[in-house]
């Protein structure tokens, strides 16, 4: 069974080779066009050769010479009158190449259509498979000077070095793009893991860290109510301290346990479809119950009809008891609204309260795990800052969305929209 580390490597192993893949038909493509460009420029310089040759001027008349072995009108030796010639046909070459854009190492061989060779490069002169050959039909001067057909021949040996360096320009650049690619990616994918690692870890030495701790809170619980047997009525209010402070520690553990379950994928989430409204009736009821014990104005408006949803019921509650709880403690005075409405097959819940409001900077912030908003740089409120990260997950999960609304000094509003199954 592929992992998702799996799936990672190999979507980026597939990539690299899909990229190497590409840069090599890129350059076939590009030998291609610079054999056809070299090609062009050959046949330019072969034409201003020819045309140069086929006229009567110093260098055919030399070439006439060394070739005749006629030393008659010069006053040098046969064997320089050969060098000179040697030479000068090769200057000439090498500016016509570079006149066309060649800068490739080149050889030559001057001779008759009867195989006579007259003239040759310093460097050998040889055919082969891998030699690129150019013959020049020289007209004019020449062979009628010496009333034989001369040819010019022109070879390039290891042409295809010559085309590789002229594409360097793309060839180097591309790779050591791609190299950096795969660094980055590399780099990325370490980091990825070793911070999963890291987050995993933690995960497991918190889930240690509260089951550890649940057995002392039932223990002090067990021991709350052995001492209630005979205990003074003076008594009796510290022992439903103790108490309540108990319960509220258990919360704030299975709350802890709970999150790192769904973030961990051991849970299972099981979905039931059912109207959800009469759920939410009763969440309402009960809290506004204990809201008159607390000193909080809560009022709530339900639009009527069914809300048939496909719901995870215990975590969907615990969401929403969730936001009414913020609701209550971030305010001096509170005061607590929800409202549900359908719309276009969607349920809507909107909780807003009269609290101190959230500036823009900290509303990108608050669904982070174990952020808090602070104050001043206090927290007024006591928390561990996961009650916000455990709601929009559970939203999510239910592909709803969430929404917060809030300003400085008036109070905040999160909205709640989830898909129904079925029109109202």
């Amino acid at each position: 069974m592929l992992t998702k580390r799996n799936v990672y490597v190999v979507v980026f192993v597939v990539s690299v080779i899909g990229l190497l893949v590409v840069q090599y038909q890129y350059l076939k493509v590009g030998l291609g066009l610079a054999r056809v460009q070299f090609s062009k420029k050959i046949d330019e310089a072969r034409s201003h050769i020819n045309e140069e040759l086929s006229e009567f001027n110093t260098l055919s008349y030399t070439l006439a010479n060394a070739i005749t072995k006629d030393t008659s009108e010069v006053r040098i030796g046969l064997d320089s009158l050969e060098r000179a010639s040697q030479f000068y046909l090769n200057d000439y070459i090498s500016y016509q190449l570079g006149v066309s854009g060649i800068d490739a190492p080149f050889t030559y061989a001057l001779y008759a259509r009867d195989s006579t060779q007259y003239l040759s490069s310093q460097k050998p002169h040889v055919k082969g498979r891998d030699i690129l050959t150019y013959p020049i039909k020289i007209e004019g001067y020449l062979p009628e000077h010496l009333q034989k057909e001369v040819i010019l021949e022109l070879g390039f040996e290891d042409i295809n070095t010559y085309f590789y360096r002229q594409l360097n320009g793309l060839t180097i650049p591309g790779l050591l793009f791609l190299l950096a690619i795969i660094v980055v990616v590399f780099w990325v994918l370490r980091s990825f893991y070793w911070q999963s690692s890291i987050i995993t870890t933690t995960n497991d030495f918190i889930n240690n860290l509260t089951h550890e701790l649940k057995t002392p809170v039932f223990s002090i619980g067990l021991a709350s109510k052995i001492l209630e047997d005979g205990l003074p009525e003076d008594k009796k209010p510290v022992l439903e301290l103790i108490r309540r402070e108990t319960d509220r520690l258990k919360q704030h553990i299975d709350k802890v346990l709970e999150l790192a379950s769904l973030e961990s994928g051991k849970k299972l989430m099981q979905f039931t479809e059912l109207d959800f409204r009469p759920e939410l009736n009763r969440i309402c009821e009960d809290f506004k119950m204990l809201a008159q014990y607390e000193n909080t104005d809560f009022e709530y408006q339900l639009e009527e009809g069914p809300y048939h949803m496909r719901l995870e019921k215990f975590h969907l509650e615990n969401a929403i008891l969730n936001l009414l709880e913020n609701a209550k403690k971030y305010s001096d005075d509170p005061k607590v609204r929800l409202k549900a409405h359908v719309h276009r097959r969607k349920l809507t819940i909107a909780i807003s309260d009269n609290g101190q409001g959230i500036s823009e900077k900290e509303r990108k912030r608050i669904f982070r795990k174990y952020y808090r908003v602070q104050n001043g740089g206090l927290h007024k409120v006591k928390g561990h800052g996961i009650g916000l990260s455990y709601v929009q997950k559970i939203v999510r999960m239910h592909h709803g969305h969430i929404k917060v609304d809030s300003e400085l000094g008036k109070g905040t509003t999160f909205t709640l929209s989830f898909n129904l199954t079925k029109n109202g």
